[in-house]
């Protein structure tokens, strides 16, 4: 177990750090492409991994630990995703809320499908 935690811990600091870095290269102006950025890459490794780990590795392999839960759980930021609509409610900016909305539910479906036909097509 505790091999298990220090997986997803390596992950988590891995993805949160490169969150971080993508938030600097992408700075907030008007839209926060940043976070959308994120959980559609986010959403696309995810899928792709999904679709390598069902086939070739174990479901609690350190690979799948390290990658899809640590990984991907410190790099996507569905938290962050849910603050800034609410903040985007706040400024009375509603248009842009719902949009963002739609954009990452929408564009997150695709990568993750888009991933993992990729993963499949590649074996």
């Amino acid at each position: 177990m505790f091999q298990q935690l220090i997986w997803v811990a390596v992950g988590g600091a891995l993805g949160s750090v490169s969150r971080y870095a993508v938030g600097q290269w992408i700075p907030l102006r008007t839209f926060p492409w940043a976070t959308l950025t994120v959980n559609i890459i986010g959403s696309f490794l995810i899928g792709l991994l999904w679709s390598y780990f069902n086939d070739k590795w174990g479901a609690n392999s350190s690979m799948k630990l390290l990658l899809m839960t640590g990984f991907c759980g410190g790099f996507t930021t569905f938290s962050a995703l849910a603050l800034e609509n609410l903040e985007l409610v706040h400024q009375g900016r509603y248009t842009t809320a719902i949009l963002y909305i739609m954009l990452s539910l929408i564009a997150g479906l695709l990568a993750v499908a888009l991933g993992w036909w990729i993963g499949q097509a590649t074996r």
